[in-house]
């Protein structure tokens, strides 16, 4: 496994330590997942951003009309 060091404020360090002290779950668990969790939301912004010409030439302009057009 990569180890990654990461530099945060003394504010956040402190939120992250009472948060994982509540919840039992470790620090680099809990900032895995959130990698994760961001990673993922990054990959379907860069998805969007890179289809959007495509669907607007189909007329598809919102989710709904993506919907309506599979539905």
């Amino acid at each position: 496994m990569a180890v990654l060091t990461v530099r945060i404020d003394d504010r956040l360090d402190e939120e992250l330590r009472n948060f994982v002290a509540r919840t039992g779950e470790g620090k680099s668990a809990f900032v895995r997942e959130a990698l994760r969790r961001h990673l993922a939301l990054a990959r379907l912004k860069d998805l969007r951003r890179r289809v959007a010409p495509l669907a607007e030439a189909r007329g598809w302009l919102t989710d709904e009309d993506v919907f309506a057009e599979i539905s």
